[in-house]
């Protein structure tokens, strides 16, 4: 049952201001023209060209991720935490990720119960069932067991294989292939953590559309995302809310950290949401997930 409201959650969502001082042409290289300033498809369409390049350079990184998962009944007690620990480490063909160490606690029969397991695991198809048993090492009975597998797909999702960067891809709309589905609009040009940046809006193309909408801030000089957030489009129809699950407050923010020219990682994640399974699954938690990777260093891979 979780398995199948985590999917939904994950892949069913497609993928006042303060003034600062303009982007200066000599700060954008790449602008079409002294006379004419960039639009919002101007600023995302280099982004999208960026994007394969940058994934390419973020391989050639070692760096450490920390994930931290928490679940609590609504205004009640926390029911399970987990924190995570993984080492990445560039491969002739993308990156592998080691699970170093795995602690946390759980509510069980009126206390916290903690547990701790220092076993490494390749976060390859190959090896999900073996990190999923490895996360599961402790018997947990009935609601508690629910928490288990609700904290494993979570965090599965965000280290889905296909993500290069440690982030499901699905999150936002920054590859070319992900833009073609929204509209954007340039909110202005701003400051970002002591960078000029282009501050950008988008939403969904089609209304309809259970996709995202939020905000974007590019980097002015190399194109590359500095921070972004999203919410839901749109609320989840009315039959789907009432009887199967509804996730209000769903969104997330990821700011981005330059290491290089032209590379830049997520670096810090965050999300808070609710889980509310209707009549058919009666679940509802509230749910906080955050991420950081630290320690980059440059380690390039012969043969690569």
């Amino acid at each position: 049952m979780i398995l199948l409201l985590v999917l939904l959650l994950v892949s069913g969502v497609a993928s006042g201001q303060v003034a600062a001082p303009p982007v200066s042409q000599s700060e954008s290289p790449q602008s079409t023209s002294q006379s004419e300033p960039l639009t919002a498809d101007d600023v995302m369409a280099r982004v999208a060209a960026n994007q394969a390049r940058t994934e390419t350079l973020r391989n050639e990184y070692t760096y450490k991720q920390h994930i931290h998962i928490a679940t609590h009944k609504p205004y009640t007690r926390m029911m399970r935490e987990e924190n995570a620990d993984y080492e990445v480490i560039p491969q002739p063909e993308g990156v592998q990720k080691r699970l170093k160490l795995i602690t946390g606690r759980y509510w069980k029969k009126d206390k916290y119960v903690e547990f701790h397991d220092t076993t490494a695991g390749e976060l390859t198809n190959a090896d999900k069932d073996l990190i999923s048993n490895l996360r599961n090492f402790e018997p947990l009975p009935g609601s508690e067991k629910n928490d288990a597998d609700l904290i494993r797909y979570l965090r599965n999702c965000l280290l889905e294989d296909n993500s290069k960067n440690g982030l499901a891809r699905a999150l936002f709309p920054l590859t070319f292939e992900q833009q073609k589905n929204y509209e954007f609009q340039l909110l202005g040009q701003e400051v970002e953590s002591g960078r000029n940046v282009y501050h950008i809006g988008f939403w969904p193309k089609d209304k309809q559309e259970l996709a995202w909408t939020g905000e974007a801030f590019i980097d002015a000089a190399e194109f590359q995302p500095v921070r972004v957030f999203t919410k839901i489009a749109r609320p989840i129809p009315l039959l789907v809310r009432t009887m199967w699950f509804d996730l209000p407050g769903l969104g997330f923010n990821v700011v981005y950290q330059r290491q290089a020219e032209g590379v830049w990682f997520p670096w810090i994640f965050g999300t808070e949401f609710r889980l509310h399974a209707g009549a058919v699954f009666y679940f509802n938690r509230d749910i906080a997930i955050s991420l950081e990777n630290s320690g980059f260093e440059h380690t390039p891979v012969e043969g690569k």
